[in-house]
């Protein structure tokens, strides 16, 4: 048998450049949703809790661990989280679901995590045992959850400035109440 025959309704002799893993999952990734400086926080978020959760894991012992493993739940949560965040805002899925929500739910999730990360960095600042792996960690804890925070009141800033473009002037009292003789 020929193998042009075999195989000739099967395959592509030159599939061209825009074919592939690569190209398809391009496709699909979209940043133009967020402005600059949301898409840098919240690269940093996920990137800083990373870190954090990593510098965490190489701890090898740890004298009082409550601190550590509250920190370690927390860290790895706020990563995985500001990874869908992320992944919401920058694939179709953000098409499929409400974008009110997507916003509020963003929203709900930065304070959260922020308040939460802060609390368990605290905390593993005051139980850790001193060593390097736990200064990093907790560097990166506390950045990350000023990250967090920072993301938080920058949506706070820009939900007043919606408000305000929105909001109609209002008329003086005194105009808009009936005249009576």
């Amino acid at each position: 048998m020929e193998n042009g025959a075999v195989y000739g309704q099967t395959t592509e002799e030159n599939p061209g450049p825009a074919r592939g893993a690569r190209g398809a999952l391009a496709a699909y990734f979209f940043l133009g949703r967020l402005k600059w400086h949301r898409r840098v926080l919240k690269i940093l978020q996920l990137v800083l809790s990373l870190l954090a959760f990593i510098c965490e894991e190489v701890v090898a012992q740890c004298t009082l661990c409550g601190g550590l493993y509250f920190f370690e739940f927390v860290s790895c949560s706020a990563s995985l989280l500001s990874l869908l965040i992320l992944i919401v805002y920058c694939t179709p899925v953000y098409d499929r679901v409400d974008s009110v929500k997507v916003k509020a739910s963003d929203f709900y999730i930065m304070l959260g995590t922020g308040c939460v990360f802060l609390l368990a960095s605290s905390i593993f600042v005051a139980t850790h045992d001193r060593t390097s792996a736990e200064y990093a960690a907790t560097v990166f804890g506390f950045l990350a959850s000023f990250m967090f925070l920072f993301d938080f009141c920058t949506m706070v800033y820009e939900k007043r400035q919606e408000s305000h473009l929105r909001k109609p002037e209002t008329a003086p009292r005194a105009l808009t109440q009936p005249l009576t003789s």
